[in-house]
């Protein structure tokens, strides 16, 4: 018996933690799953991703929150409502925003601040006197109002200014970055690029490294190595400051799987990390390679996948973009074992054969648990 009761409570928390696809068919929204099937029939007016197992849906006019099965578990009573996030979502009642929990109940308790923000990783900002500061999902105040102002919640981490100076926190309040710098990126694996005065380098491990006459960066991707430009040249440096492609290229994107996308002669092509191109540059535009070994690339009339011997998997056919609605994120090309394309007018899934994943629709956002 308790073997079969352990077997029913995995399969509930694979269903339950199966990722959906908010899409638009016919002017109603729903859901799919990666199957391939209709979690939810669309028959919504608008609605958002899903977020910490809720959805917020408009129906006649009002909004209010279902489950994976479309049901509705916090009714559709407000005038707007955003994500849920570690148990709370903010929603508009008569020009009024509130704090609720998941049984729809307005939370109280909350610091006073002059504009109600979502949650993040666990954590919300409030700002008081022109100051911002952090608290957690009990209304705890983690960080004190004392930066001017705190950026969004990338992967874990915000930019945070003070005094036209620039370092960054975690939801916890800790500044793992000192505000003490002109510029700073985004932060990975105890690293950004950061700018100053006149120099420009790598905080690591909260140390500034500086690197002689670079003028900029670019992105980081899945590996210890950021691009950096220096004579108007592109090439890359790993997170101690050295540099380790000798090649100098007219622009590059992210490491991943050992190749990054350069630009040589206004062409794409892929180096690994020896600086060999082992993808001849040869197309308008490339995009770094997915966990799955595919890459998108554009030779000017639309966009496919190649392999990572530059192969071509899927013809260049589609559009590709970032999703169109709350949730935006960068990366283009096969995001959990899916591609997010365009064709005639529609939008889809594609599967690494090819192949599209139930059918074409108005719109589609990136898949999420």
């Amino acid at each position: 018996m308790k073997k079969i009761f352990f077997l029913f409570l995995i399969a509930f928390q694979l269903v339950n933690a199966q990722e959906l696809a908010l899409v638009k068919k016919e002017g109603k929204f729903g859901l799919i799953t990666k199957e391939g099937t209709f979690a939810v029939e669309p028959k919504f007016d608008s609605a958002r991703d899903f977020s910490d197992g809720l959805a917020a849906v408009k129906q006649n006019g009002k909004w209010g929150y279902v489950d994976r099965k479309g049901t509705f578990l916090i009714p559709p009573t407000f005038d707007n409502a955003r994500d849920f996030n570690s148990g709370i979502a903010a929603i508009e009642k008569k020009a009024v925003w509130y704090y609720i929990n998941k049984q729809g109940e307005i939370l109280k308790g909350n610091p006073e601040s002059d504009k109600l923000f979502d949650f993040h990783y666990g954590a919300a900002f409030f700002r008081q006197a022109d100051k911002v500061g952090i608290i957690n999902n009990k209304f705890e105040i983690v960080l004190a109002p004392k930066y001017d102002v705190i950026r969004a919640f990338y992967n874990g981490y915000a930019k945070a200014a003070v005094n036209d100076k620039w370092g960054i926190v975690d939801p916890s309040g800790k500044e793992v970055v000192e505000a003490i710098y002109d510029e700073v990126g985004d932060y990975y694996n105890n690293t950004t690029w950061a700018k100053k005065g006149k120099d420009y380098g790598l905080v690591h491990n909260g140390q500034f490294i500086k690197i002689d006459d670079v003028c900029e960066f670019g992105a980081f991707g899945t590996q210890d190595l950021i691009a950096a430009k220096k004579d108007a040249k592109w090439r890359f440096v790993n997170f101690e400051g050295q540099w380790v492609l000798k090649p100098l290229f007219d622009k590059t994107k992210p490491f991943s799987n050992n190749l990054a996308p350069v630009r040589i002669r206004e062409k794409w092509g892929y180096t690994n990390l020896e600086g060999i191109c082992v993808v001849q540059p040869m197309y308008n535009d490339a995009e770094p390679f997915s966990e799955n070994g595919l890459a998108a690339v554009n030779k000017g009339y639309g966009w496919g996948f190649i392999n990572e011997s530059g192969k071509v998997v899927i013809p260049a056919d589609y559009e590709i973009s970032a999703a169109f609605g709350s949730y935006m994120r960068e990366e283009k090309g096969f995001i959990g074992g899916l591609a997010r394309v365009k064709r005639n007018g529609k939008w889809g899934f594609l599967k690494p054969n090819g192949d599209i994943l139930i059918e074409w629709f108005q719109n589609a956002e990136l898949f999420q648990e």
